[in-house]
């Protein structure tokens, strides 16, 4: 991390302060302090300040429990961005926040010094800790923001000030707080709006965008996939042979390549994408089978997507499929699960696991929670079957994912 003098960082952040006797200034920033290396700064969120002797123990510089939290990380990341002369890039939309982000920074990493958030390091924890990880030297950054409702991604602006702003799609997600489609528009606008004069927005096509001042790309319009015959994936933008072959991971590479073009850098030839564990992992199954672990969370068209990379995959082989429930969806749930069974109906599935009590409507074998599905799929899996596990994040069901492809370990 670019370093912080512990005196600066104790005016912008109000609380419980302690410091090592030989500490001056801070080279990183914690939140968890089993990841505490020497010169770190602990921040005690949640019930962290139980933690603050064993942030020292590992060699913190200091600790600090905050009046607030968040706007303790905030203010923290504010300080190092400050000092950052890198390019920083913001990715948000309704799902493939975090695969784009993978593919821009396997583009990026090659070609310049790259940060790039860490898993799912996405909201009012996860985006200022990403920004505490900029070294001096550090040319592109690349961040992203999820939503929950509205004004969430306009506080994040504020600290991270992106240079580039990509928005992967819009879809009826996170309905629980912004209600419908049109509030989905409307607290992802709110990237477009904190973009500099100059700035570059990427969206889909048909997105509003109410600025002259900034560039704007549309995916799907000025830019768009030519073809993709796996693995070579041709864009009007640019062309490379990757890594993965499942066609909805096409557009979102399309954004990422939009984003790359922005920052004045090439596509390359071939590009290796190391994709964020629980997204689009195709793991070895005992007898020839394959396991799809895209565990990490679902919405009716995500879930289609998976559907139909499973059927491209099988290629006549057994499909099963362990599908849970879906949330954050409120009062278009129900709708979104039969979308969900109707998908299942045309794109068909031998075996059918349905995990979550709103999941019951898609059919099959039914599971209450993730080690039930664990066992009713250990009963039917045959060698050579391919297997696709999808559902909420709350659900956990990267527990059957891991297991079955511990079976294959």
């Amino acid at each position: 991390m670019i370093p912080l003098e512990l005196d600066v960082l104790r005016d912008l952040v109000p609380g419980q302060w302690e410091r090592a006797v030989w500490a001056t200034d801070v080279t990183g920033v914690q939140v968890d302090s089993r990841r505490i290396e020497e010169g770190d700064l602990f921040v005690a969120v949640g019930d962290g300040a139980a933690y603050t002797k064993h942030a020292f123990a590992r060699g913190a510089a200091a600790t600090v429990v905050p009046a607030d939290a968040f706007a303790a990380l905030a203010a923290i990341a504010g300080g190092v961005r400050d000092r950052s002369s890198a390019r920083f890039v913001a990715i948000t939309g309704s799902m493939g926040k975090t695969s784009t982000k993978d593919i821009l920074g396997a583009i990026c990493s090659v070609q310049a010094r790259t940060i790039t958030a860490e898993r799912s390091f996405n909201n009012e924890i996860g985006v200022p800790l990403t920004l505490c990880r900029l070294e001096p030297d550090t040319e592109i950054c690349v961040v992203e923001m999820s939503m929950r409702g509205f004004g969430q991604i306009a506080e994040l602006c504020k600290f991270t000030r992106p240079h580039i702003g990509a928005i992967t799609n819009i879809a009826p997600v996170h309905l629980e707080q912004v209600e419908t489609l049109e509030g989905v528009v409307r607290a992802k606008s709110e990237l477009i709006a904190a973009l500099p004069p100059a700035g570059t927005a990427i969206v889909p096509a048909g997105f509003p965008v109410g600025r002259d001042d900034i560039a704007v790309v549309r995916v799907g319009e000025s830019v768009a996939v030519e073809s993709f015959e796996p693995p070579l994936l041709r864009t009007s933008i640019g062309s490379a042979e990757v890594n993965f072959s499942a066609q909805h991971l096409a557009q979102n590479a399309l954004v990422a390549f939009a984003a790359a073009r922005a920052l004045g850098l090439e596509i390359p030839e071939q590009l290796d994408v190391p994709f964020t564990e629980w997204r689009n992992q195709e793991l070895p199954l005992p007898g020839g089978g394959l396991l799809v672990n895209d565990a990490w969370n679902a919405n009716p068209l995500s879930m289609r997507a998976a559907l139909e990379h499973l059927r491209f995959l099988a290629a006549g082989r057994r499909r099963v499929a362990i599908l849970g429930e879906m949330a954050e969806l409120g009062s278009y749930s129900d709708e979104a699960h039969r979308e969900v069974a109707q998908s299942i109906a045309e794109i068909g599935v031998d075996v059918l696991i349905s995990v979550g009590e709103r999941a019951r409507v898609y059919g099959g074998r039914y599971a209450a929670d993730a080690d039930d599905a664990l066992t009713l799929v250990r009963d039917e899996l045959a060698p050579g079957d391919c297997v696709l596990v999808k559902g909420a994040r709350v659900l956990g069901l990267e527990r059957v994912a891991d297991a079955l492809a511990g079976v294959a370990a």
